[in-house]
């Protein structure tokens, strides 16, 4: 090749990178759902700056997690779950299922939740009648994804991040942050048990189980199953750039949050609830930032609970080998969710405690997904190296320690 076609290639290579973007941008919404918007405005509400290091500990490890999982599916064509159905006997098929699918069905919970407080706050609809909305959009959503395939599927989801980075990026430029005490908060550090109570919901709501089992699936549907190795390094190299920008704008409007919250919310009674810390972002921050912050909750809960939807039909394909279409599990795993609003309970601690539970699901997604990225059998030679494997080791590690303290404190505490 000449010198004049290698410049070609090299400048063109970059478009090409751009173009194969998308799947870890439909991932990342997990990683923005309303579990977040709650675990991170308390966080930031009764502590301050104290755990701005969760988040960013929380997203470096979602960085790692997600690309292994997009690596997994590329390389081999096959979703995790998939590849777990296959090893696993039946009765450990199953088993594993059921605890995979509680872990999507609190990840419903939560987002079905979020978007129905984001109409209240809206339009003052009903909490039980804003589930029901949030729900038909979703399907309507997910309609999108079945009759046109992924691609726009990906497109409208992209947009719902946009809206949402901006609806929570927004107060962020009008709240009198201490950059100062937010770079203190970078320091690991806790505050007695309930800080960890709180820091693993924060850990749950960012590093999300749901999002560890779909990814694969994303990656393999969208660049289909292939054995070219060049092919293969070029869609690995196209997603480690996925995954960083994907993530990067979920641990911003993360952090955002937090410092928001920090700033302005901090010592404010009623905060410790969403409806609460709404309205104590409206009057300190206007209360055009108090409707935008609402309409990038909406978003939020409309481009989760779709993805939810997504990642729960994946998970039970690959461990039950069982195809329910996307539509009728959506309406199925609305209901859960529509009934907690309507009994009362309180939302926004739902929302916190479906965060500490899908922290609980994490080892059983992570563990196995780095398991089989190490390999060779596997990933022939894209197996992971030796660093890469001591770092997950250490990484799975801290994630199952933090879920054994939250086990203990939580029994202790009752």
């Amino acid at each position: 090749m000449s010198v004049d076609a290698r410049e070609r290639v090299s400048r063109a290579a970059p478009a090409r990178l751009l173009l194969l973007l998308g799947p870890a941008f439909v991932a990342a919404i997990a990683y923005v759902d309303p579990g977040n918007v709650a675990a991170n405005l308390t966080a930031g509400a009764r502590y301050g700056y104290l755990l701005v290091w969760v988040l960013v500990a929380a997203n470096a490890i979602a960085v790692f997690v997600q690309y292994q999982s997009a690596k997994l599916g590329i390389v081999t064509g096959h979703s995790l779950p998939e590849l777990l159905g296959r090893r696993l006997g039946t009765g450990a098929r199953r088993a594993y299922w059921a605890q995979a699918e509680l872990v999507a069905a609190a990840t419903d919970i939560a987002e079905v939740i979020g978007g129905a407080i984001a109409l209240n706050l809206l339009f003052g609809l009903p909490l039980p009648v804003g589930g029901l909305i949030v729900g038909v959009v979703a399907i309507g959503i997910l309609a999108i994804q079945t009759r046109r395939g992924q691609r726009p599927f990906e497109v409208v989801i992209v947009g719902l991040l946009a809206v949402i980075a901006v609806g929570f990026l927004a107060g962020l430029f009008v709240s009198p942050v201490d950059w100062g005490e937010a770079a203190a908060g970078l320091v690991p550090k806790f505050d007695g048990a309930p800080t960890v109570l709180l820091a693993a919901s924060m850990l749950g709501a960012t590093v999300m189980p749901h999002a560890i089992y779909l990814h694969s699936a994303l990656a393999r549907d969208r660049h289909g199953v292939t054995s070219d190795t060049g092919r293969i390094r070029t869609l690995l190299r196209a997603t480690r750039l996925d995954v960083v920008l994907a993530l990067v704008i979920a641990g911003a409007v993360n952090i955002a949050m937090l410092l928001v919250a920090a700033s302005s919310l901090r010592g404010v009674p009623g905060t410790d609830t969403i409806e609460g810390a709404h309205a104590a972002i409206s009057s300190a921050l206007g209360p055009a930032i108090g409707v935008v912050f609402a309409i990038g909750l909406l978003a939020s809960g409309l481009a989760s609970a779709s993805v939810g939807s997504y990642a729960g039909a994946t998970i039970m394909g690959g461990l039950l080998k069982l195809r329910v279409p996307l539509l009728a599990r959506r309406i199925v795993t609305l209901v859960p969710a529509v009934v907690i609003l309507a009994l009362g309970v309180n939302p926004t601690w739902a929302l916190v405690l479906s965060q500490v539970f899908l922290s609980l699901g994490i080892p059983f997604a992570m563990i196995p997904l780095l398991r089989l990225t190490g390999s060779r059998a596997v990933m022939g030679e894209a197996a992971d190296r030796l660093w890469v494997r001591i770092l997950g080791a250490a990484v799975a590690g801290l994630v199952v320690l933090l879920n054994l303290a939250l086990v203990v404190l939580t029994v202790v505490k009752a």
